[in-house]
């Protein structure tokens, strides 16, 4: 059976709070940590009092990674699918604040700095923004949901358009670029196997355009991290090298990379994928919500336990079919600008 785009746009959205929501009691914990108090999360829990991440959150409840990402997705839909980095500044400012995100740890210091500098005046432009952490790629996978790859270059210079309030690092934006690019090939029916192909060349690209830091490579990493998923070892011994060699850390070059692997070694089924995250260790909720929206692409809406989504809902109190309509219907604005440019 068929899966149409707004379907896999839909299942994008809900593999990232799937994941989030999943990964969210064990988040910032050391693996024998997440071992030794929860023996292994199969669904959705609390986040735990002695998680000074977490314990804000109940049962079900996403994470600041999905609330950034919508706060992204308002943001397109606001400007009609153009990228403003003004807006999306206002709006992630906007959550921060309702939630009080500057006084409990969860916001990522990248952030919070850039954040910071934002309330201070400073313009967007001027910022360094030179941070090396994971929010970018975090709350990519609306653009993955909007953008087509037609046009690499262009790609990218919306990608890091996106990223520019808080992140511009060369390592940042090839970790955001690499999740989005996944997103997007697998809603135009791309495969796994085919994604796993191009990945590693993309972010070398995105890694390359402006190289700012003395960053390992994603694509090296990346390729480490598929190499390691494909073992023919058991999958507690898989997690365990990829938390081990690759990282599971809030650093780009750590959870992108984990987060490709961890598809493979769900073979892209956004349920288990977010279960393995969550027990995974480091930064299990953001990983999740990379890994399992990638997930959600490529297997649609109908893959996503109906429990667990309906927990989601419920929880979160949000309806994702209101996201999934405006970028299915942007998606195909842009699809027709880029087939005009194509031609001309």
């Amino acid at each position: 059976m068929s899966i149409s785009k707004e379907d896999r746009i839909l299942g994008t959205l809900y593999g990232q709070a799937l994941g989030d929501a999943m990964g969210m009691p064990s988040e910032l914990w050391p693996r024998t940590k997440v071992q030794a108090y929860f023996g292994w999360i199969d669904t959705f829990l609390p986040g735990p009092k002695e998680n000074n991440a977490a314990c804000y959150f109940k049962q079900a409840e996403f994470t600041d990674d999905t609330s950034m990402a919508l706060a992204l997705a308002d943001a397109i839909i606001e400007c009609k699918g153009e990228i403003s980095p003004t807006i999306i500044a206002r709006n992630i400012m906007k959550w921060a604040q309702e939630f009080d995100a500057f006084n409990k740890n969860v916001l990522g210091p990248t952030s919070k700095i850039a954040l910071n500098e934002i309330m201070k005046g400073r313009s967007i432009e001027s910022l360094e923004n030179n941070g090396t952490t994971n929010g970018a790629a975090m709350r990519v996978s609306p653009l993955g949901c909007l953008l087509t790859t037609k046009n690499l270059d262009h790609f990218i210079e919306q990608i890091t358009l996106a990223s520019s309030p808080t992140h511009k690092s060369d390592i940042a934006i090839s970790g955001a670029v690499a999740i989005a690019w996944a997103i997007s090939k697998a809603i135009d029916n791309c495969t796994w196997q085919q994604i796993k192909l191009g990945i590693s060349t993309v972010a070398n690209i995105a890694q390359q355009q402006k190289i700012t830091t003395f960053s390992p490579s994603m694509s090296s990493r990346i390729q480490l991290g598929l190499d390691i998923a494909q073992k023919p070892i058991g999958i507690e011994s898989r997690l365990s090298d990829i938390y081990n060699i690759i990282g599971a850390g809030t650093n780009t070059i750590e959870s992108v990379p984990a987060a490709i692997a961890m598809v493979e070694i769900a073979q892209t089924n956004p349920n288990q994928c977010a279960v393995l995250c969550a027990n995974l260790g480091g930064d299990t909720d953001t990983i999740g919500a990379m890994a399992t929206a990638i997930c959600g692409a490529l297997n649609g809406i109908e893959s996503i336990n109906p429990q667990w989504k309906k927990q989601l809902d419920e929880a979160n109190q949000l309806d994702f079919t209101h996201y999934s309509k405006h970028f299915y219907r942007l998606r195909q604005l842009k699809e027709l600008t880029d087939d005009r440019s194509t031609t001309d």
